[in-house]
């Protein structure tokens, strides 16, 4: 067979059930081997629009997302959301098509050393140089994409290599099984959370990825441990538990930070520094962290662990469980009151544009509560994570270690191949809108129904909050849109425009029985921002 052959039996051997990109001619024999696959081959408008579904494909199944694009300027478009796969540990397998063999060696038309260009955003980087090294390199690229902690992985595929004939077969695929932690460190950490005053648990995203969340919700019931989470975190332990005080990030003197400050014991859960810096929380470095993951814990000043509890995370916290004493009571209750008032503050709310707490209020009421979120970048991604509800883990899915805008858009697609019997809905803002917004194309060329939310103030919102905060003024963040609804009209979608407060429910309510791709021109009000920011710098704990 050929070796183009062999790497799509290799794909399929890895259960890959969706290869998401755009043909070259550099993949032309990889190509012609997927029409004869199970797997389905899903035509994208550009490579980042490819990469930031396989991205979500991997953060939602826990499977490696692959996407695929040519030589140059198609792989080259695959990095940032490549990269946000790999800092945010989803777990990606990207390929790219590249040059013969014959003409690597030199300068030539859309040659770059692909290899050595996605090394340093990847987990693992290789070039297939000989078709018998595919077997190898393909369960390599897969175990390193999904072991934990999940991330990228890439592999540079020349052309004349591909059409090269092979006698080989894909390995077998082995999972490999993480140790049970140290039973010394389970009784150390034990020790120091049952001697703690006030306890208080931070989850972050390595809960999701080792589907623990079961058990971390146990863990904290047995102890009576309040327990925040990252926005990658949402939902690990549901919002309406009397346990959950809600997500932290921020960057403000709000309630979770007032939670920290009053903490002297604080349990980190699959806890991924790059989701929230550990100085924005921990400034006084002088709280008792007990780190329980399925690795070590990254070096840094602010988080300076006394016992960590390093293997199985489903079995760390259960061991831990067991040897803990639980505590009679807690004292961040007060904390979960105050950020369900705000939370419930402007849901009747009828001014326009509409409070991010009203479009926050209504779209959780539109939406079952194992329907899917995918979140963009921007000043809405902070009142998402801060006042989105959610019961399930991975029903509101944020970017928050690369943080890349455009994500949403192309994220639903992934969302919805992946469970199309769910409502899917892209929260996003006009900016990162318009960064991606070709790929409603490739939705309704699928049939794949969902929803955009667009939060429109025309501006870089985030950004704007940023300069008022620092500066008192403005710089270059205001923009104009186009029509979004006719904009939708023109690819053959559904366009509304919420032009009075109390229309916006049933205009989502009617988007999501539409069975197809529905835009929403949501107006904001951005103000509420600065008001947020002075409320939370003013705040005085309650507790």
């Amino acid at each position: 067979m050929k070796a183009a052959e062999l790497l799509v039996r290799c794909l399929e051997n890895e259960g890959v059930g969706y290869i998401f990109g755009i043909p070259g001619e550099e993949n032309l024999e990889l190509m012609d081997a997927l029409r004869d696959s199970s797997i389905r081959f899903v035509t994208t408008r550009h490579e980042q629009g490819a990469a930031f579904m396989a991205d979500v494909h991997g953060r939602l199944t826990g499977r490696a997302g692959v996407c695929l694009s040519t030589l140059g300027p198609g792989a080259t478009n695959l990095i940032t959301a490549v990269a946000d796969a790999n800092m945010d540990h989803a777990p990606l397998v990207a390929i790219a098509g590249q040059a013969g063999t014959h003409r690597l060696h030199k300068e030539s038309h859309q040659v770059l050393d692909l290899e050595l260009i996605f090394q340093h955003i990847t987990k693992y980087s290789s070039r297939l140089l000989t078709p018998n090294i595919i077997p190898e390199v393909i369960r390599k690229a897969f175990m390193q994409a999904q072991l934990e902690k999940a991330g990228a992985s890439f592999i540079e595929f020349p052309e004349n290599v591909a059409s090269m004939e092979v006698d080989a077969l894909p390995l077998p695929v082995r999972h490999p099984t993480t140790p049970e932690p140290a039973a010394a460190s389970v009784l150390r950490a034990a020790e120091l959370i049952s001697n703690a005053h006030s306890p208080m648990i931070l989850a972050g995203n390595g809960v999701i990825r080792a589907r623990a969340w079961r058990e971390l919700e146990t863990f904290a019931e047995r102890l009576n441990i309040p327990v925040a989470n990252t926005f990658m975190a949402k939902g690990v332990v549901p919002f309406h538990h009397p346990l959950a005080l809600g997500t932290v990030g921020l960057q403000a003197k709000d309630y979770i930070n007032c939670g920290f400050d009053h903490a002297d014991v604080i349990v980190c859960v699959g806890y991924d520094l790059v989701e929230y810096h550990p100085h924005l929380w921990h400034h006084t470095r002088d709280r008792t962290i007990v780190h329980v993951d399925s690795s070590p814990a990254e070096i840094d000043a602010s988080y300076c662990v006394e016992v960590s509890v390093v293997g199985d995370l489903k079995h760390g916290l259960t061991r831990l469980a067991e040897a803990a004493r639980p505590h009679q009571g807690h004292r961040m209750r007060p904390l979960r009151e105050a950020l369900i008032e705000e939370m419930n503050q402007h849901r009747d709310d009828r001014s326009v544009p509409l409070k991010p707490q009203k479009i926050i209020w209504d779209l959780r009421t539109a939406l079952g509560l194992e329907d899917i979120v995918i979140c963009d970048v921007g000043a809405h991604k902070l009142w998402m994570a801060r006042m989105f509800r959610c019961e399930y883990p991975n029903t509101c899915i944020i970017s928050n270690g690369f943080a890349s805008m455009g994500i949403a858009v192309p994220g639903a697609v992934a969302a919805k191949l992946a469970f199309p019997e769910r409502a899917v809905v892209a929260v996003t803002g006009d900016a990162g809108f318009m960064m991606n917004s070709q790929e409603i194309e490739t939705a309704l060329r699928l049939k794949v129904p969902f929803v955009i939310l667009i939060w429109n103030d025309n501006g870089y919102g985030l950004i704007e909050w940023k300069q008022l905060q620092t500066y008192g003024r403005c710089s270059n963040v205001r923009f104009t849109n186009p029509d979004f609804v006719k904009y939708a009209e023109s690819f053959g979608a559904r366009g509304y425009r919420v032009e009075k407060a109390e229309d916006l429910l049933p205009i989502l309510q009617q988007a999501l029985a539409d069975n197809t791709v529905s835009i929403i021109d949501c107006p904001v009000d951005y103000s509420e921002n600065l008001k947020l920011t002075a409320k939370l710098g003013e705040m005085v704990c309650p507790i």
